[in-house]
């Protein structure tokens, strides 16, 4: 198996050389046609009417200022490249933590006997202030089970939670359920977002960067955490 691993990586670095090694001859090439070309046309220049060294310095200076974007931009796909994998090493330490992040679906599980259920906490994220916000958990029928009168949230993430009952204070049978969120002020309709928590299974990267897989089977980026614990 060792031995496997190291040919995987030597094949990889003789790869990568061999890419490095083709974009310096194509610059190298790209450099000796400029000055061929030059040349050519210094040689070829109207006697009367000569190449003006002003002329002949902006040539110059337009393939220094290519070579240098060429080499600018081989350093910058170095840094993208390093970048992300560091992402993916730093974001590995959130798995088996719970994060939260944009979400409507509450799992509620049968209680012990004897024992109520167990506190669900969710939260609101406003863009601005809501004198009223009331939040709706339906079950899977579509049938509102509680009604939860929460007064007024500031601007941000605002927590919330949920004994797991409805509102006759019967405790609700185990399963999924979502919840809605009507925000106003004065009025007027606040945009609101709801929040759950969800335990880090995995961490990958793709083409949109680092994606975390959620238990919940939900896929979000770094950016969607509002906080983990």
């Amino acid at each position: 198996m060792a031995i496997s691993d190291t040919s995987s990586i030597t094949g990889q670095n003789a790869t990568s050389a061999a890419g490095s090694s083709n974009t310096s001859v194509s610059n190298e090439d790209s450099e000796q046609r400029f000055l061929k070309l030059l040349v050519t046309q210094l040689n070829n220049q109207d006697p009367l009417n000569p190449m003006q060294n002003a002329e002949l310095t902006s040539q110059l200076a337009q393939m220094s200022t290519v070579s240098g974007i060429e080499k600018l931009n081989t350093t910058l796909s170095g840094l993208v490249s390093q970048t992300g994998s560091n992402q993916v090493l730093q974001s590995a330490s959130l798995i088996g933590y719970n994060v939260l992040s944009p979400g409507d679906v509450l799992t509620t599980k049968k209680p012990e006997d004897g024992k109520d259920p167990a506190t669900q906490a969710f939260a609101v994220e406003l863009p601005g202030t809501a004198a009223n916000v009331d939040i709706k958990i339906v079950d899977a029928s579509g049938n509102v089970v509680r009604t939860i009168n929460a007064g007024s949230m500031k601007e941000g993430v605002n927590a919330v939670t949920w004994d797991g009952k409805d509102d006759a204070g019967n405790v609700v049978p185990a399963g999924a359920y979502q919840f809605t969120v009507d925000a106003t002020n004065g009025g007027s309709a606040v945009k609101a977002t709801a929040l759950t928590f969800s335990q880090v299974a995995a961490v990958k990267q793709g083409t949109g960067g680092v994606t975390l897989e959620l238990s919940s089977g939900n896929n979000i980026g770094l950016s969607d955490v509002r906080l983990f614990l």
